[in-house]
Formats: structure tokens, C-alpha cells, sequence
């Protein structure tokens, strides 16, 4: 987003107060979204959670193509729409409702890298399992993506996905890549970030920030998304306090709050 587009969205979002009937929106949860988008979702409604802003989540099969960006999810307040954690984190920062504004200058670009890391290795390692593993894609991740069409278009729309995402994968340099070194890549996150956590509740403290929402998201969802085998989620489960981590964010902004259990 350019810096007069943020600006213009920031001057529209600030004279609105948040309404109760805001929507968040993702694709079908029980058959169709997969893992990279299920945790980017769950990492916008964490967020929101944490700012107390209350938010509907709906389910659509084409929520990709509804999306201005082509990437889930996107919420839809007032007459805004906006896509992605950082679009909406500053959507939300305009409204008045911010979780990094006690930290200082060296604490934010702690975070931002942080945050780097994260949507470097977590997610791309998730894209990667989806998209270039062959057990994933041929038993889960084909038949997933394109269960909401008849044929052809199923397979029509999986393979051009599939194709759009190992473009991506050998532009970044992770076209070569095996299954064992991007499990070494996702181990070297867990080990990062279990390391900045320590024995804090947060990662800045008693206070969650937008890197938590996001770390939760991804981390969650890959403890608690059945694929072919174990191997991602035992990386996770390696480090006892990034799990007691994800059990503290459910338990206090979802079970806590009524929203039950979220697997």
C-alpha cells in the first residue's frame, strides 16, 4: 500500500468508531481452507481479540477471489474492506486501538523482525508442505482447495494455484529445497522465537503484541491441522514454553471470552 493510499485509509478509518457488526471473512473451515490461510485468519482474530474489538467470522467458499488482495483473510467494517494482518493492523491503529504503542523505537524494530522471521520460515514452510510436497498435495491440499467447484474447475483452479506457488518458491530460493531442510528451517524459527520468549507470558512482557497474534496463528494452527504425518507439528511441540504459549492466548482471549475452544 502506497504511503497516500495509507494515508487516505487512515483519515476514513479515525472519524469511525468500530461497529459491532464487523465481519471477518475466510474460506470453509471444516473442508477447504488450508493450513498457511487458516493460521494467517486465526493470527487477524487474535489480533482483534486482544484489541477487544468484536468481529463476526464468515465462512465463503470464494473468499479468496472477494479479498482486494487475492489473500485471506479480509474484514469488511463500515464501508471499508481491508486484507491481511499488517493492512489491518494499522486499519485498527487509526481507529485508535494499538498493542505496540508502549514500546519503544528498538522494541518495534525488534518486533518487525520478528515478524520477518515468522512470514520467512513459518510461512513459506507452510506454502512449501502444501504446494510442493507431493503426499501433501496429492492426499490433502488438492482435493481441499478446489472441493467447492465441480470438475474440471477443481482441479483447473488447484493447478494453477499450485503452479502460482512454486514460481514463488523458486523465485525466493526454496525451489530446490527437500522436505528435511525446510523442517530445519521451521526448527530454527521455533528455536528463535522460544529463545526471545524465555519465561515471559508475551514477547514483550505481560502485554501481547501484534507478533504474538501472529506467532499464535501460525503456531496453533499448525499444532492442531492433521497432515500426512507428524513432522511439522513435533518441530513446534520441541519447545514446551511456545506451547504453553498458544494454550495461554486460547484459553484467556478465546475459551475466556466465550468463544470456546478453537480445534
Amino acid at each position: 500500500m502506497s504511503l497516500v493510499a495509507e494515508a487516505f485509509v487512515s483519515q476514513i478509518a479515525a472519524t469511525e468508531p468500530w461497529p459491532e457488526n464487523a465481519t471477518l471473512y475466510q474460506q470453509l473451515k471444516g473442508e477447504q481452507i488450508l493450513l498457511s490461510d487458516n493460521a494467517a485468519s486465526l493470527a487477524v482474530q487474535a489480533f482483534l481479540q486482544m484489541c477487544n474489538l468484536p468481529v463476526k467470522v464468515v465462512y465463503r467458499a470464494n473468499a479468496e477471489y472477494m479479498s482486494p488482495s487475492g489473500k485471506v483473510p479480509f474484514i469488511h467494517v463500515g464501508n471499508q474492506v481491508v486484507s491481511e494482518l499488517g493492512p489491518i493492523v494499522q486499519f485498527v491503529k487509526a481507529k485508535g486501538h494499538s498493542l505496540s504503542d508502549g514500546l519503544d523505537e528498538v522494541q518495534k524494530a525488534e518486533m518487525k523482525a520478528y515478524m520477518e522471521l515468522v512470514n520467512n520460515m513459518l510461512l513459506t514452510a507452510e506454502l512449501y508442505l502444501q504446494w510442493c510436497d507431493e503426499a501433501t498435495v496429492g492426499e490433502i491440499t488438492h482435493a481441499r482447495y478446489g472441493s467447492p467447484y465441480p470438475w474440471p474447475l477443481n482441479h483447473i483452479l488447484a493447478y494453477q494455484k499450485q503452479w502460482e506457488v512454486k514460481r514463488k518458491m523458486k523465485a525466493i530460493g526454496w525451489g530446490n529445497k527437500t522436505l528435511d531442510q525446510v523442517l530445519e528451517d521451521v526448527d530454527q524459527c521455533c528455536q528463535a522465537l522460544s529463545q526471545r520468549l524465555g519465561t515471559q507470558p508475551y514477547f514483550f512482557n505481560k502485554q501481547p503484541t501484534e507478533l504474538d497474534a501472529l506467532v499464535f496463528g501460525h503456531l496453533y494452527t499448525i499444532l492442531t491441522t492433521q497432515l500426512t504425518n507428524d513432522e511439522l507439528s513435533e518441530k513446534v511441540k520441541n519447545y514446551s514454553n511456545l506451547l504453553a504459549f498458544c494454550r495461554r492466548i486460547e484459553q484467556h482471549y478465546f475459551e475466556d471470552r466465550g468463544k470456546g475452544r478453537l480445534s
